[in-house]
């Protein structure tokens, strides 16, 4: 017989503590902690976050990217708990450290560039790849 070998997912699983990240609507961009988990397609969201707060309402999941962040709170956890959870976890500091967010604001900065700035990013690149190109020719030569 073939031997199996039975792993668990790595999938992030919706759960009461996840931190999840709005990707439309009026909250997009922000984070938010899932409080209650209401039906296979809608959960209780509050985001405690201090420059921008997101309010407790039912939010669908569709609208919702989980990320790899999770409290440890209980169900349907008040504000002020909330808060200092958030706060004592360090949220803020650890997404804003996390390759994601840095990735999403390249975008972002990207996104919004003038003409001339995308002009002037492509000249740049243009120069280190021929910096490079030069460099691995001489090396070439060499051996």
């Amino acid at each position: 017989m073939a031997e199996v070998d039975v792993k668990a997912s790595s999938w992030k699983t919706v759960q009461v503590g996840r931190v999840a990240l709005f990707m439309r609507g009026i909250y997009a961009g922000r984070l938010a902690t899932i409080i209650e988990i209401v039906d296979h397609k809608r959960v209780l969201v509050d985001g405690p976050s201090g420059d921008h707060p997101v309010p407790r309402h039912s939010e669908p999941l569709s609208n919702l990217i989980l990320t790899p962040l999770v409290l440890k709170i209980p169900r349907a956890i008040g504000r002020g708990p909330l808060s200092k959870a958030w706060e004592k976890e360090e949220i803020e500091s650890k997404w804003s450290e996390s390759a994601w967010f840095k990735t999403n604001q390249q975008r972002e900065k990207r996104r919004n560039l003038t003409d001339f700035e995308r002009f002037k990013v492509m000249r740049l690149r243009k120069q280190a790849r021929f910096q490079i190109r030069r460099a691995q020719a001489t090396e070439r030569k060499a051996a």
